[in-house]
């Protein structure tokens, strides 16, 4: 007689509920930071929670719910199987090189194409806004799309760790690198919001968080890390929806509040274009290093997918007067999930699962 199959836990039940609706999640996101912006643009203010009577613990939430999310990407981390990719390293190490070079490809071009429209700066702010997204680590979001399709988990998973503990110096190198481009206000923008993310704000926001996550997870006996993770990864999901609030509060809040179409539709082609030439150079340079399938898809989606949350944060902690730069930003994070899905469903359809014999 066979047993019956035991349900999930609740919480297992809760986090698969989550994942499955993450991308109608954002969706409304979006739509109540339209509608009702207020709590987020609180949310965005920084706060101090008192200490006794005399001293208190300033607060801001932006970083802290990045921290938390990627907290829960370490924690998710299986680090005894990495183990692999010392032995095939060709699609970690190509990995690593292209997120590097592949925005000093796309960004010029970007910024040729809008020196030459009549906009009255050149569109130096869009161009600073896609700098610090392509400066970011490879989105920790990645290996949620690599398990729903045919990738290399290890080798996903291996980028999103490798990219996220090299941040300190590769956020500070993409900007300086790419800041000849800009001139003027926006130039001195970006030098401080670039010394800003080495000195401190990768370090103390990306890369702790993410360690300590890893650390817990090599500590913690197995039935305390199974309840950790069922407690910690779907308070992680909920706080990235409400980051993600939290971000478009500010972007449309200071959208309504000063209607710029011309903006808004700019920043959208823009975000659109580095979008699909970074993944469309992810799939060429895959395709050159004949990598298999799951190799492939994986290196894709490293190369087009950055964590455009912590390029949020950054803008909102350092640049406050400058809400309208997060608009590029939402506008990345969305279409870099709507490309991460063609990608999954497309290599779903060269390489069906097999099925197992009768």
């Amino acid at each position: 007689m066979n047993r019956p199959t035991a349900s999930p836990p609740p919480a297992d039940r809760v986090t698969a509920w989550l994942r499955r609706r993450l991308g109608r999640a954002v969706v409304l996101s979006y739509v109540a930071a339209l509608l009702l912006p207020g709590p987020g643009l609180w949310l965005r203010r920084d706060h101090t929670v008192p200490i006794g009577t005399v001293t208190g613990l300033p607060l801001s939430t932006a970083p802290l719910l990045l921290s938390l999310v990627l907290f829960s990407a370490g924690l998710q981390v299986p680090v005894r199987e990495l183990g692999r990719l010392l032995r095939k390293p060709t699609a970690l190490v190509a990995g690593l090189v292209l997120h590097l070079v592949i925005p000093l490809l796309v960004i010029p071009v970007v910024a040729f194409g809008l020196h030459r429209t009549p906009d009255s700066d050149g569109g130096r702010g869009l161009i600073t806004a896609m700098i610090l997204i392509v400066a970011m680590p490879v989105a920790a979001g990645a290996t949620v799309w690599t398990g729903k399709g045919d990738g290399d988990q290890p080798a996903m998973v291996g980028l999103v760790l490798a990219s996220t503990l090299l941040s300190p110096l590769t956020i500070p190198l993409v900007i300086t690198t790419l800041m000849p481009l800009l001139d003027g206000g926006y130039a001195d923008t970006l030098a401080t919001t670039g010394r800003t993310a080495g000195g401190g704000f990768a370090l103390v926001t990306v890369v702790l968080p993410c360690a300590a996550g890893i650390l817990f997870r090599l500590v913690l006996p197995t039935a305390w890390l199974s309840r950790t993770l069922r407690v910690i990864v779907p308070v992680a999901l909920a706080g990235s929806l409400v980051l993600t609030y939290v971000n478009a509060s500010g972007a449309l809040g200071s959208f309504l509040a000063h209607p710029r179409p011309l903006l808004f539709g700019a920043a959208l082609v823009v975000a659109a274009l580095v979008c699909l030439l970074s993944f469309v150079l992810g799939r060429t340079a895959a395709r050159l290093l004949r990598l298999d399938a799951p190799a492939s898809s994986s290196l894709t989606l490293a190369c087009g997918m950055n964590n455009s949350s912590a390029s949020a944060v950054l803008i909102t902690t350092t640049l406050p007067d400058k809400p309208h730069l997060l608009l590029p930003v939402l506008a990345y994070g969305l279409l870099q999930k709507t490309a991460a899905s063609r990608v999954v469903r497309t290599a779903g359809r060269r390489h069906p699962p097999c099925l197992p014999s009768p």
